[in-house]
């Protein structure tokens, strides 16, 4: 009777086993992607989603054998807005286990200093939504599987001007929008020396790469990816790309909770087999979108204090 009842139990151990490894394999990838960054993700009304991230989200989910979900959301770039705290939010409640080409600084990762965070606009969000506070966890990031430079972007009247350092803009109309990264490179490059030759405009309102096209400016300082959005969508623009990359640079990979290590080492070894197999850099190809492999330092220290020792 003993040994009958030992193996009755053993066989539902296997039955449930096996049961919650068919739901688990069932249960969507339930990924976050901005609806606004192309050529990474693009989510617009009558469009089909588009971008690197989105097929390289689905390359995950097949390769974890699990059905992909994206959710859809808005970052807005203001002073109130934190992405650290919005995608801490997202994961939290449960939005998605994963939020794509998240920024790998070290302010990013650090644990939150508050408990509590509000989440961003995603598709689907109620008004009681909008009022919630999320409690949140701690942020762990994936192995990284795109890098992130600023590069130089040139106008019609400077194409053929070689760039190979910052000093090599000097005589150009340089325009570059306030508050942003690359115009405190500027403005502080050599003590000033390049302060008079930047015009500033207003994020958000200027266009400034429209007004470089037009030959207003010679040239800019911007994210790659941003460039080649431009490119995309103006493929008759007068721009050419300088082939110079700022050498401070940001990696991008996943981010999840720190309380689920299991999804993340699952993650890292399909990227790992999509990294040796190429095939994240046709993804790159095929989205428009600059492809360079991830490098050192994995995350970005601080920023600002490694430009004004430059």
């Amino acid at each position: 009777m003993r040994a009958w009842l030992a193996a009755s139990a053993a066989v539902l151990l296997l039955s449930v086993t096996a049961m919650t490894a068919a739901r688990a394999a069932d249960e969507p990838l339930k990924v976050c992607l901005d609806e606004d960054l192309p050529p990474l993700s693009a989510h617009h009304r009558g469009q089909p989603d588009s971008g690197f991230d989105v097929a390289l989200a689905q390359a995950i989910a097949d390769r974890l054998g699990r059905p992909l979900k994206i959710q859809w959301f808005e970052s807005k770039l203001d002073e109130d807005s934190s992405p650290a705290l919005e995608a801490n939010a997202l994961l939290s409640d449960g939005r998605c286990a994963l939020v794509g080409s998240y920024a790998f600084t070290r302010d990013s990762l650090v644990a939150p200093g508050v408990k509590t965070a509000k989440l961003p606009d995603f598709e689907g969000i109620t008004p009681p939504d909008r009022k919630r506070r999320i409690p949140i966890g701690v942020l762990a990031p994936s192995q990284p599987y795109i890098y992130s430079p600023l590069t130089v972007v040139l106008g019609p009247k400077a194409r053929d001007r070689r760039i190979t350092d910052v000093g090599d803009l000097a005589g150009l109309r340089i325009a570059i929008e306030s508050g942003t990264l690359g115009d405190a490179i500027l403005m502080t490059f050599d003590k000033g020396r390049l302060i008079d030759d930047i015009t500033h405009l207003v994020p958000g309102r200027d266009d400034l790469l429209g007004a470089a096209d037009r030959g207003d400016f010679d040239a800019s300082l911007l994210d790659l990816r941003r460039f080649d959005a431009y490119r995309a969508a103006h493929p008759e623009t007068k721009l050419v790309g300088s082939g110079y990359y700022y050498p401070i640079g940001v990696n991008r990979g996943y981010v999840g909770l720190a309380s689920d290590p299991t999804l993340l080492a699952e993650v890292n070894k399909a990227l790992s087999d999509l990294q040796g197999a190429g095939t994240i850099a046709e993804f790159a190809g095929t989205a428009g979108l600059t492809y360079l492999a991830p490098r050192e330092p994995i995350i970005l220290g601080d920023v600002w204090l490694k430009i004004l020792q430059k």
